[in-house]
């Protein structure tokens, strides 16, 4: 049985899906992260990161960790995103979170519509690619969720700008956070504050 509405393969080879969370805030590293799925992997929860709750990204990661063929998260950090740009450091991430997968794929199933694969390894891009394949959904539902738990450990060292509810993301209340008591060492210092 397959998951509703999600491809589970796409060809017979050993298939990772890739995606990124966190390319938008303002403060915080950007995540992304490799799964590959056996072909009967089911969950009636499973979509793209962005349609679900919280409460169910925590409980379909923790069935992607125990049954996934493998996975694995990375991320860039502020100063990578700072130094290299927003695009490379997710790239970096990406293919960091590749090279520490336990099983070596044999395509990369990647969210978006652009890649630089350092790998290796044969892939091709999918524009909303977690809505359509479960491999990519299980990746969102990863980066998110570690992303978001980092923001909010982070959140009780700097609860001024409130990530434990922002995340990082430009709100307004964030943004006048940053007017108010300077950058945190966790910002991103060449993306704009704009009131």
């Amino acid at each position: 049985m397959k998951t509703p509405n999600l491809k589970t393969h796409l060809t017979d080879f050993i298939e990772a899906g890739i995606d990124e969370a966190g390319r938008g805030p303002l403060a915080g590293p950007v995540f992304a992260a490799a799964v590959i799925l056996p072909l009967d992997f089911y969950d009636p929860l499973l979509n793209d990161s962005k349609q679900m709750s919280r409460e169910n990204m925590l409980q379909v990661r923790e069935h992607i960790e125990k049954d996934a063929i493998a996975w694995a998260v990375d991320s860039s950090s502020a100063e990578v995103i700072d130094r290299e740009n927003i695009l490379r450091a997710t790239f970096m991430a990406m293919n960091g979170a590749v090279r520490k997968l336990s099983v070596k794929p044999q395509l990369l199933l990647v969210d978006g519509n652009r890649f630089q694969c350092s790998c290796g390894i044969l892939y091709r891009t999918c524009i909303k690619g977690d809505a359509e394949f479960a491999s990519i959904a299980a990746a969102s539902v990863l980066a998110k969720t570690y992303r978001d738990d980092l923001m909010i450990r982070l959140a009780e060292n700097y609860p001024e700008y409130g990530w434990d509810q922002n995340f990082g993301y430009p709100t307004k209340a964030h943004r006048e956070a940053i007017i108010k008591y300077g950058y945190s060492p966790y910002h991103r210092k060449t993306f704009k504050v704009k009131l």
